[in-house]
């Protein structure tokens, strides 16, 4: 039997390391120069490792910026009932959030009529970034009926979470009335919040909740990063 190509064992090596953590979802792998001069190779050998790696899914390579580990995708369920802490932990993620936006303004014309709200309506509006295990998948954007839910903006300063603002309002349980889903190149400042490349897919949801009785109590809109996240529809339906 022949030898293996030289390259394959600096693919596996590096394929080693990866999945031993020394290289991390998101971390930017030496250069080709730097790997050639590692191994002893030209950069041919090298390239034709990574290409195989890239082939597998183990990196990606962003165009003037290097090669990168791919993240591996979370799972997100879309049902009747979309949680992002219990999907997180499902999923074997550590969730976490960062608010940048809350305040209280007029709502514009398509969050009055998913709403039901006469124009100009004053509503809280919650924005923030969505992680899991401390990368950000997700930018998203929810908007609330200011009249109904007077003290959400407090509420989600204090826990981070709708669930839990709701519930200080009396509002126990909420279910999503209906999902739309479009697949979307990423905004250069959408691309900087999601630490992603510019023109980066991204999948963006627009979604509204309701309470028991159809009331809509929740309109929003999120911008999953699509390498890091694997939307499925729910058994329960949307």
């Amino acid at each position: 039997m022949g030898r293996s190509p030289l390259w394959t064992s600096i693919r596996d090596h590096i394929a080693e390391e990866i999945a031993r953590g020394h290289y991390a979802p998101g971390d930017r792998l030496p250069t080709e120069a730097q790997l050639s001069d590692r191994f002893g190779v030209n950069r041919h050998t090298v390239r034709r490792a990574l290409a195989d790696l890239a082939e597998a899914g183990t990196v990606h390579a962003r165009r003037g910026a290097g090669v990168y580990v791919r993240h591996r995708p979370t799972a997100y369920p879309l049902g009747r009932r979309v949680r992002f802490h219990q999907n997180l932990l499902a999923a074997g993620r550590v969730p976490d959030k960062r608010i940048l936006l809350l305040e209280t303004r007029g709502a514009n014309a398509e969050e009055a009529q998913a709403l039901r709200l006469e124009a100009g309506a004053q509503v809280h509006v919650y924005e923030g970034l969505s992680l899991a295990d401390g990368t950000p998948i997700a930018l998203f954007r929810s908007v609330f009926p200011g009249a109904r839910f007077l003290r959400m903006l407090e509420a989600l300063a204090d826990s981070q979470s709708v669930t839990a603002g709701f519930a200080a309002h009396g509002l126990a349980d909420y279910t999503r009335a209906s999902t739309e889903i479009t697949a979307k190149p990423a905004t250069p400042t959408l691309a900087a919040q999601l630490q992603l490349p510019a023109g980066a897919a991204i999948l963006r949801t627009v979604a509204v909740n309701v309470d028991a009785e159809g009331q809509p109590v929740e309109f929003g809109r999120t911008w999953f990063a699509g390498d890091r996240v694997a939307l499925t529809l729910g058994a329960e339906g949307l």
